[in-house]
């Protein structure tokens, strides 16, 4: 695969017949489009003073979709020719039958870009890319003699897409990602703890390998881990949870996200299915999903389907007014896309996905919301989690929190889990801070076997009554 631009009507196929082919293939359809890529990508990983993962992968292929109601054909290959695409056609007309669909009106084209051209695969040699990995090993080290492990990732991507329509003319959109992850695991007396801090976005690479920009991470992820050093087994009962800005916002985004999300609704399986225009959280929550911010992890120009991402309001001081849409789902809901429609590669087909989703901020103090708190915890960092979308109840697991009580911090504890579900914590919402943040760049959403970048964020916020798991009872 050449390093050249990728203009696949030049190299693979006429234009004026692909157009053709699209037109046969979408013919009674409601809709459809010709959907081709090509993605490369790296990932450098250095562990214990060595290089434990160099990766270097290159792909491109095609996917063709018809849509009748709400059936989709969907076939894809790696081969991009026009009998590749002939073969597939037989596959996507098994979901228009006997055809009699209305297409849907073409996306608005945009001339907007929201992020560089730039491969950032690019950006340094592989030896220079090794040393930053090697440095930032001797740092962790040299900070902290406790410090027993350390471990540091570099990954960078490159994406192109074409998308042809049976109306044309063909949509682009070219994609970078970066990401750099640093942990650290610390001994103090027999007993080990973890710290990792980490982010990205869609830009070059260049600043990222700065000392600048590592060595904070670094700093972060050791402090983490010893925080942890100190902490204690977490109490378990129904408490107040103060959260911190930023990350912890992937609460948000698994409890309350995909239920918002176009398909769950419209087949009634989500919690908050039929609630449009009703309150489903407490005044003064606004929630959004934005994929027009510059060089964000969860940003696009367009959608995989063609459509210009869009700055949409989810639930508006409370009252739930939007969903996330494809165009398939609008379709059938009798609404606008909202530039939702995501991939995870040629491969697959387009569902109605998230892409930075966050919480707008208040106006109050974080201090005053942790003053606030008489018998809880102060959540500030999460790992992983587990979501149920038809009723939104979570369990997530905190990798830094804090006891709580009359309103003072105390010690960090461990093995803290929250447990709830998204819409009744949107409703016991009672303070909301001031200092609204996007995290670092370092989310990966999951959704029917499909894996999408996106953005969370959150302000700091005060919920009564979850609860908490915990290793002892509180009191």
């Amino acid at each position: 695969m050449s390093d050249t631009p990728f203009r696949p009507f030049d190299t693979y196929l006429d234009q004026d017949q692909a157009q053709k082919l699209v037109q046969e293939a979408t013919l009674g359809a409601d809709d459809g489009e010709l959907f081709i890529e090509r993605r490369k990508s790296e990932m450098l990983s250095f562990d214990d003073g060595r290089v434990r993962n160099a990766s270097f992968d290159a792909s491109e292929g095609f996917g063709l979709r018809a849509v009748h109601g709400e059936m989709t054909g969907y076939a894809h290959g790696t081969e991009i020719s026009e009998s590749a695409i002939r073969r597939a056609m037989g596959t996507v007309r098994l979901a228009v039958g006997d055809g009699g669909g209305a297409m849907a009106p073409a996306p608005m084209a945009t001339n907007r870009k929201l992020y560089t051209d730039e491969n950032p695969m690019d950006g340094a040699s592989f030896p220079a890319k090794i040393d930053v990995l090697k440095d930032i090993d001797a740092y962790a080290r040299g900070l902290d003699k406790r410090v027993v492990q350390v471990s540091a990732s570099l990954a960078a991507s490159h994406q192109d897409v074409v998308i042809l329509r049976a109306e044309g003319p063909a949509m682009t959109d070219t994609r970078p990602m970066v990401r750099m992850n640093v942990s650290v695991i610390v001994d103090q007396d027999g007993r080990r703890e973890s710290g990792s801090a980490g982010g990205g976005g869609r830009h070059g690479l260049t600043f990222m390998l700065a000392a600048d920009h590592w060595k904070p991470l670094v700093q972060e992820a050791l402090r983490v881990a010893v925080v942890n050093l100190s902490a204690v087994p977490a109490p378990a009962g129904v408490m107040d949870v103060a959260l911190g800005p930023g990350w912890p916002g992937i609460l948000l985004h698994e409890a309350v996200g995909h239920g918002l999300e176009g398909d769950f609704n419209r087949k009634g399986s989500s919690a908050f299915a039929g609630l449009m225009g009703q309150r489903v959280a407490a005044k003064g929550v606004t929630v959004l999903d934005d994929g027009t911010i510059p060089d964000r992890r969860g940003s696009i120009t367009i959608d995989d389907e063609g459509t210009p991402s869009a700055k949409n309001t989810l639930i508006e001081d409370g009252i739930l007014v939007g969903y996330m849409q494809d165009r398939q789902n609008a379709r059938l809901m009798g609404v606008p896309p909202t530039g939702n429609g995501r991939r995870q590669s040629y491969g697959h087909a387009p569902m109605p996905r998230m892409t930075n989703t966050y919480m707008l901020g208040g106006d109050v103090a974080p201090g005053d919301i942790v003053a606030d708190v008489k018998d809880g915890i102060y959540a500030v960092g999460f790992g992983g989690g587990q979501v149920d979308i038809t009723n939104g109840k979570f369990v997530f697991s905190c990798t830094e929190a804090y006891r709580v009580e009359n309103g003072k911090v105390g010690a960090p504890v461990k093995g803290a889990t929250l447990i709830g579900d998204g819409a009744t914590a949107l409703k016991q919402i009672r303070a909301i801070g001031n200092d609204m943040a996007l995290d670092p760049g370092m989310g990966n959403c999951g959704k029917q076997g499909q894996w999408v970048p996106v953005g969370v964020g959150q302000p700091s916020l005060l919920i009564g009554g979850l609860t908490v798991g915990g290793a002892q009872a509180a009191g």
